[in-house]
């Protein structure tokens, strides 16, 4: 199995940057894809980004060269680092990662922007 923790998220105003960190743990080996996804308030969850395990990366129109996904192999961690965010992007972020037998979800992370 394998178990997600995200962290990062917060409040930023409008144009400012964080970063979310995914860590996770167990059969990490299992893992072929990993993504960020998204549910803004009152919305359904969607895709932002994914990455995978040979490091093909993939984002949503709305936040391509804003948004930056990659993986650290060696500290079994996945990071979406954010800028020039906007209001749009307030949501509860939540890391995702795909294996043969299991689609595995964390327990997500607010994000708030601020106009």
């Amino acid at each position: 199995q394998v178990q997600l923790v995200e962290s990062g998220g917060g409040l930023v105003q409008a144009g400012g940057s964080l970063r979310l960190s995914c860590a996770a743990s167990g059969s990490i080996f299992s893992i072929k894809t990993m993504g960020w996804y998204r549910q803004p308030p009152g919305k359904q969850r969607e895709l932002v980004a994914t990455i995978t395990s040979g490091g093909t990366t993939n984002y949503v129109d709305s936040v391509k060269g804003r948004f930056t996904i990659s993986r650290d192999i060696a500290n079994d961690t996945m990071y979406l680092v954010m800028n020039s965010l906007k209001p749009e992007d307030t949501a509860v972020y939540y890391c995702n990662a795909k294996t043969i037998l299991s689609n595995v979800w964390g327990q997500g992370t607010q994000v708030t922007v601020s106009s």
